[in-house]
Formats: C-alpha cells, sequence, structure tokens
C-alpha cells in the first residue's frame, strides 16, 4: 500500500501552490485529482491570461474583499502569505506580468505560464501527481496509543489505497461543473461531521423575467460604465464597474461583483450615466438643440442605450427643444436611478466562484486543519469568497501557504 505524509486532493490553485510548498519542504506528498488536466480554472481564468493576485488586498481588513460568515477569518493567512510575496514567486519564474486595472495583476503572455511555475514548484518538491484519478472513498482510523497521534487516513482510490496521517481537501466549488466542479470537498467534511455553510452560486450574471426584459434584450452586447447597488443601510454594497447586457440580463464586472452580495427577491439600482449631471446636461440640450433628444442623448451614454431609452415614452421621441423639462427630468432620473429586480442568476454554469461552503468555525484560521485531526481544507471550498480581480486566487495560494506550513512544522515536530 502506498504512503504518504501528505495526500492532497484538488490539483487546482491551491492544491498544487500546497503541494509544491509542501513537498520543498520535505513532506512526501500525493496530489490527486479526478480530471486528466489540472487546473482549468487558472486556465481559463481572466479571459486566458489569468488575474492572479490584487496589488491592492488589505490583509488587515478582509471584510473589505471577502464575503464570509466570519469575514476576518481569513486574517491570519492573507497577512503571512501576501500579494507581493506571490508576486516574488512569479518574477522569480521569469512570468511577465502587468496591473491592468484596480490592482489586478494579470499574466503578459498566457495562464499556462502560471500552471507551468505551479507544476515546476510540484516538480522541485519532489510531488507524486495523480491525474485521472478519483478518490472513491476515504476512512480514518484513530491511533490506538496515547501519544496524541492523531492516527491516519486510508483513501481508495483508482490507483488503489493510499495511507497518510494528512489529508488535504482542495477540490474547489461547484461552479462551472463543465470544467469538472464537484461536491466531493462538501461530502468530506460532512463524512467528518463538519459544518457547512449554504451554497450559491457567486461572481454569477443576473437573469429576469423574459417579458419584462424584451426591451432589453436588443442590447445584448453593449457595454458600459455603471454605478450599482443593492441592499439598505448596513447591508448596501455599492459598486463602480462596467456593466453587460445580454440576452436573458446583465453580466459584465459590475454585475458579477454584486450578484455576491444580492438576495433573492430584492432589487438592484443602478446609474447608467454615473459621471453625467443627467438632468443639467438634458436641460442645456433643450436650450440650444433642435437635434431629437435620442441624439442629444447619445452623446451622454451609448447610442444603442439612447434609442432603446426613448423609445419608452411618446414625449422623448421629439426634438430636444420640444421636450417638457418634466419630461426631461423624467427621463434622468430613469437612466440614473434604474431600479429592477432579477428572477434569478444563470447558476453555477456561468459562476466563476461558489459561495458559503466548510464552515470557518470548524477550522483552524492558523493551520486551516478541522476539528477532525489530520484533515485540512483549503481554497474554495472553504466559506471565503473574494470580489472579482485576483482576491479569490490571492487566497488559494495564502490558505495553501498557511496549510503547507502547518504540515511541514508538524512532521518536524514529530521528527524531533
Amino acid at each position: 500500500m502506498n504512503s504518504f505524509d501528505v495526500v492532497i486532493v484538488g490539483a487546482g490553485a491551491a492544491g498544487l501552490f500546497c503541494a509544491g510548498v509542501a513537498g520543498q519542504a520535505g513532506l512526501k506528498v500525493l496530489l490527486v485529482d479526478h480530471s486528466t488536466k489540472v487546473a482549468e480554472k487558472i486556465r481559463i481564468s481572466g479571459g486566458g491570461r489569468c488575474n492572479f493576485t490584487n496589488r491592492l488586498l488589505d490583509a488587515s481588513a478582509p471584510h473589505k474583499h471577502f464575503i464570509s460568515q466570519n469575514p476576518h477569518f481569513c486574517r491570519s493567512a492573507l497577512s503571512r502569505y501576501t500579494p507581493q510575496d506571490f508576486m516574488g514567486l512569479v518574477q522569480k519564474h521569469g512570468i511577465a506580468f502587468h496591473e491592468k486595472h484596480k490592482g489586478q495583476l494579470f499574466c503578459d503572455n498566457s495562464a499556462e505560464d502560471i500552471i507551468r511555475m505551479l507544476l515546476a514548484e510540484c516538480d522541485a518538491g519532489g510531488v507524486t501527481r495523480w491525474a485521472g484519478c478519483a478518490v472513491q472513498s476515504v476512512q480514518h482510523h484513530a491511533s490506538n496509543s496515547e501519544s496524541g497521534n492523531p492516527g491516519h487516513y486510508t483513501l481508495r482510490t483508482d490507483q488503489g489505497p493510499v495511507t497518510t496521517t494528512s489529508l488535504v481537501v482542495a477540490t474547489g466549488g461547484l461552479s462551472i461543473p463543465q470544467i469538472g466542479a464537484s461536491d466531493w470537498g462538501y461530502r468530506i467534511a460532512s463524512q467528518f461531521g463538519l459544518r457547512l455553510v449554504e451554497r450559491r452560486p457567486g461572481l454569477v450574471p443576473l437573469t429576469f423575467d423574459s417579458a419584462a426584459w424584451a426591451p432589453y434584450a436588443q442590447l445584448a452586447g453593449l457595454a458600459l460604465p455603471v454605478a450599482i447597488e443593492t441592499g439598505e443601510k448596513k447591508q448596501r454594497m455599492h459598486f463602480d464597474e462596467d456593466l453587460l447586457f445580454t440576452h436573458r440580463g446583465l453580466s459584465g464586472p459590475a454585475v458579477l461583483q454584486i450578484s455576491s452580495y444580492w438576495q433573492s427577491g430584492t432589487p438592484i439600482r443602478l446609474n447608467l450615466a454615473p459621471e453625467v449631471d443627467l438632468p443639467e446636461r438634458l436641460l442645456d440640450a433643450k436650450r440650444r438643440s433642435r437635434k431629437l433628444l435620442a441624439n442629444e442623448l447619445a452623446t451622454l451614454v451609448p447610442s444603442r442605450l439612447a434609442e432603446t431609452w426613448v423609445s419608452d415614452q411618446p414625449e422623448w421621441q421629439r426634438p430636444a427643444s420640444d421636450v417638457p423639462d418634466k419630461a426631461l427630468t423624467h427621463l434622468a432620473q430613469a437612466l440614473s436611478h434604474w431600479r429592477l429586480t432579477p428572477t434569478g442568476t444563470e447558476g453555477y454554469k456561468k459562476a466563476e466562484v461558489t459561495l458559503g461552503g466548510v464552515d470557518t468555525r470548524d477550522l483552524s484560521s492558523q493551520t486551516m486543519e478541522s476539528k477532525q485531526p489530520g484533515l485540512y481544507f483549503i481554497g474554495e471550498v472553504v466559506d471565503v469568497t473574494g470580489w472579482l480581480g485576483g482576491y479569490n486566487f490571492q487566497w488559494a495560494w495564502a490558505s495553501a501557504h498557511a496549510c503547507a506550513t502547518a504540515l511541514a512544522k508538524n512532521r518536524l515536530q514529530e521528527v524531533i
């Protein structure tokens, strides 16, 4: 029977990085994944260039960029392995990168650069990798001694049984099932009595009733900068990002960000011209122009949006000079305070992340070990979800590093 110091299940961002760090610390590591291709989520991220971290992440205030029932849980790991640390690793491997928007860092070339880097780190640590190998079952065998030894785990896999004293679950969430997402990690957590926070799609496009959306479906493909918000008072969240119209609803960074905070049955609020004083500009157009209002509005917002919007009211389908002031004010209000209620989301098929997961109350923020001795959870499977823009990858790196460091320390103590 094969025996390893550590078995890591899941060869995505967190699993690969954890394996490399643990292997280079001297541990005998097995990395297992049911897919024949590793790191598919890295491969498709950032338009194929991988938004691998965000240099603006504030580890001292994780609640600013992370969602969790306990958003402060991730502070320890994020403060001990920072974006600058990962940037240093990327630079060590000679990978060129650039900052695109609000601290978001992307590879100049391809996401494949990051995957090759992580595989090289695993090779440097002598990590054994079994790709296309499913894990059918996990059993824990308690120690018969009173030495404090946590016992060991036996995994039944497609390549035979494996034993280990430390099992790391890095299987991600439910998002993007077409590239192999599964609920395996949640099932293992439940098997060992760990609590789970309700899961739902995050960073996902929003959908609307087809009849109500019909006037806007023709805008599919149109993108523009907006201000978007949802919630009230202390629950209010606001983003200034780009919006994308789709045939079924709304997408783009603005909507993906707000979707993680949006609650079913509640509205979202949009300002489609956040950088323009619409009432003043429209009244000015009335004073000086004989052009159709749609043409004047098209100087302030995209023309397709202007044409669609003015078609809603006969009073708006006139020369700007002939439109009553009240109608202009109404138009400005409609564009800058558009309130609408989604019927749902595009679901896990289009979601970039999974909200919820293994309850952080059952995990150590220092080591990522669960209350079940020797069982660790890292990355997206945990109830920690970051904003769009590299935050989720940084959580993967940081939680993996915290786990690997703890595993190495435990091994050293055992030797001593």
